[in-house]
């Protein structure tokens, strides 16, 4: 019994959309266990399963409402007539969506460098191919089911049965015993069942709970639909593509409001300050030589948490015979076995302490002409992480290994963490380059045998802030800035600088000078002649989620997941090296499952070098980079110094 074009859009295509939509979710949802950079909890893959297949579920019915579109469009512009010439031209449009599919992305290879429109159109298509298979799967269960029910005589029984997810399930099945045939044996250990049956069951809730939000959404997009066909000459089927456009708009609004009460919240967090520190800045722990002292022209209260937390763990030059309680000995002649030559110099600018990025680079070099930095030999421009944090252990380290003979200069640029201070790159960018180019322009005034060497330091967003400045002038930019070395640790994989440097041949870079390594044993590795001319160092470990991740995840391979690889290797007592050999991209999923690794990689734990925790490596890296020339016992006390030093820092700063 034929229906009306309308009655057939908004209940017949409106339900295949909706099954398609579970079939290919249910095919997807396997995958989200598959393994990535490192291991997750029972939350972590609750969150990536649900994510994905919730995701994956509104994208294929919007895709489906699409071609069920231009389906229920004849070639003169006019609705069908017969629900039954909707239906073939469905499957005609399915049948096209495939092959469609997989030639544009053979026509449009990945590339590093290009525009996202081209990565937008490769995965529009993909999307459409994928749908177009998931649609022609269900209509073949369907069919298939009909059949049989009408073989066995069992009055519609069997073909009423819900398909989608058991079509989806076996799919991913037949999908996954392909993958691991190529695979080596042992490639990917298996989870623990218990965990992996927690894992399944949260996945699943939250699966549930995030489809029943988006069989809401349809439900929305469908009554806008209706709206609109009553009163505008529209059909239901376009009409259900406004639907779907106008209910995530105003998720959207609703979603940025949210975020920016969210982003206040953290940012008034970020002023509160350790009770041990409130009233330091009159102790004499508190150098003269840092912002925040009583003659700087830094306030101590404008300080901030991580500003004052910078300045306090300063090493001293003598030992402190009144020390806070339970702080050992830790100056620069108690560790080292040496003089200091000089107190060190900690210039720090926080975000309150000026209005403006002029105003805090004039009150940056006041302070470096109150602290006679341009006295010391050697002169660290830090570009700090997105709360404000410089490490500890690096600055420690630089100030160790020189004796105190050097000068530390930090410019914050936001209050938020790394993750949420993306949209701070810009202003941080243009921030650094002024004071970097006045910092230039005042020791270009000063004869070159007074002259201190200028290095650079920066640790996760703060290496990517400090990268951009020479975005798209490579290594000859930090040449013409006067930048003698530089040492990056945990670079954000979105940062264009290292993406150039790193990518094809640029005749604005010498990749002979640039080098990315996993761990100081790769370093060491080197041949001699390479090794000797390296100035500017990228230290990244493999597992690190924050090296790996990116918003083009969503859209395109990355060349890391690209490239061949061996599988990953244990070398104790350096990070884990390589990336699983079984780790592929998968559309979404790679994204959610790289925000649970990026994740991970920052959270707090033991002292050791693996994930986004760079302390026990650096004071050979800073030795080694910054051509500081520290012989290995220098450089092993100092390392115990520095582990002992987080203990007790950890103890205050809770």
């Amino acid at each position: 019994m034929a229906t009306t074009p309308a009655a057939f859009v908004q209940r017949a295509l409106g339900r295949h959309a909706e099954q398609t939509g579970l079939l290919v979710a249910s095919a997807t949802a396997p995958g989200s266990f598959a393994a990535s950079l490192g291991p997750r909890s029972v939350r972590d893959q609750a969150f990536v399963t649900g994510a994905v297949t919730a995701l994956t579920y509104a994208t294929t019915v919007a895709t489906q409402d699409a071609l069920a579109a231009l389906a229920a469009a004849s070639p003169q512009g006019r609705p069908e007539r017969s629900a039954e010439a909707i239906r073939r031209r469905l499957l005609a449009a399915d049948l096209v969506a495939v092959p469609l599919g997989l030639a544009v992305g053979r026509a449009l290879p990945v590339r590093d460098d290009e525009a996202l429109l081209r990565s937008l159109a490769r995965q529009a298509a993909w999307r459409a191919g994928v749908t177009g298979l998931g649609s022609l799967l269900l209509a073949g269960a369907e069919g298939g089911a009909r059949s049989l029910d009408r073989r066995l005589g069992a009055g519609g029984r069997i073909a009423a049965l819900p398909l989608s997810v058991p079509t989806g399930v076996l799919f991913a099945a037949a999908l996954e015993w392909r993958r691991r045939r190529g695979l080596p044996d042992g490639d990917q250990p298996g989870r623990p069942r218990r965990e992996a049956a927690e894992s399944l069951v949260a996945g699943l809730g939250v699966t549930g709970g995030l489809t029943v939000l988006a069989l809401g959404e349809e439900r929305l997009a469908s009554l806008t639909a209706s709206v609109l066909a009553s009163r505008l000459p529209t059909s239901r089927a376009a009409g259900r593509l406004a639907g779907h456009a106008l209910v995530l708009a105003g998720v959207g609004a609703g979603a940025s409001v949210l975020w920016t009460r969210a982003m206040r919240r953290v940012e008034s967090g970020a002023s509160t300050v350790d009770a041990a520190l409130v009233d330091l800045h009159n102790h004499a722990w508190l150098l003269d030589t840092v912002s925040g002292s009583p003659d700087s022209g830094v306030s101590w209260e404008l300080l901030g948490r991580e500003g004052r937390r910078h300045v306090v763990t300063a090493v001293h030059p003598r030992p402190l015979e009144d020390r806070p309680p339970g702080v050992p000995d830790m100056s620069i002649p108690t560790v080292t076995g040496r003089p200091a030559v000089a107190d060190p110099v900690e210039v720090y600018v926080s975000l309150d302490a000026a209005a403006t990025a002029r105003d805090r680079v004039e009150l940056a070099l006041a302070e470096m002409d109150r602290t006679k930095a341009w006295e010391r030999s050697l002169l660290v421009l830090v570009s700090p992480t997105g709360s404000g944090y410089v490490n500890y252990c690096a600055a420690a380290a630089v100030q160790y290994l020189t004796g105190g003979d050097v000068a530390m200069v930090t410019l914050q640029y936001s209050k938020r963490p790394s993750p949420l201070s993306l949209g701070k790159i810009a202003e941080a960018r243009e921030q650094n380059r002024l004071l970097w180019s006045r910092i230039d322009e005042r020791l270009q005034e000063l004869p070159p045998e007074r002259r201190p060497r200028v290095v650079l330091f920066g640790e996760s967003l703060g290496a990517h802030v400090s990268q951009d400045v020479f975005l798209h002038w490579g290594t000859l930019g930090l040449r013409a800035l006067g930048i003698d070395r530089a040492l990056w640790v945990g670079t954000p994989y979105s940062s264009g600088w290292m993406q150039e440097v790193t990518g094809g041949d640029r005749p604005d870079t010498d990749r002979d000078v640039v080098a990315v390594v996993n761990d100081y044993g790769q370093l060491e590795a080197l041949p001699p002649e390479r090794r000797q001319r390296l100035r500017y160092v990228l230290l990244s470990h493999d597992n690190d989620g924050v090296t790996k991740f990116g918003a083009d995840l969503l859209v395109r391979s990355p060349r890391w997941l690209r490239e061949p690889r061996p599988a990953v290797e244990e070398v104790p007592p350096y990070s884990p090296r390589g990336v699983p050999a079984a780790m592929r991209w998968r559309p979404v999923m790679t994204f959610f499952q790289l925000v649970v690794d990026m994740k991970n990689a920052q959270t707090p734990g033991a002292y050791v070098a693996s994930r986004h925790d760079y302390r026990p490596e650096l004071a050979r890296f800073v030795n080694e980079v910054y051509g500081l020339g520290a012989d290995d016992d220098l450089v092993h006390r100092v390392e115990a110094a520095l582990e002992q030093r987080e203990q007790a820092r950890e103890g205050i700063f809770v």
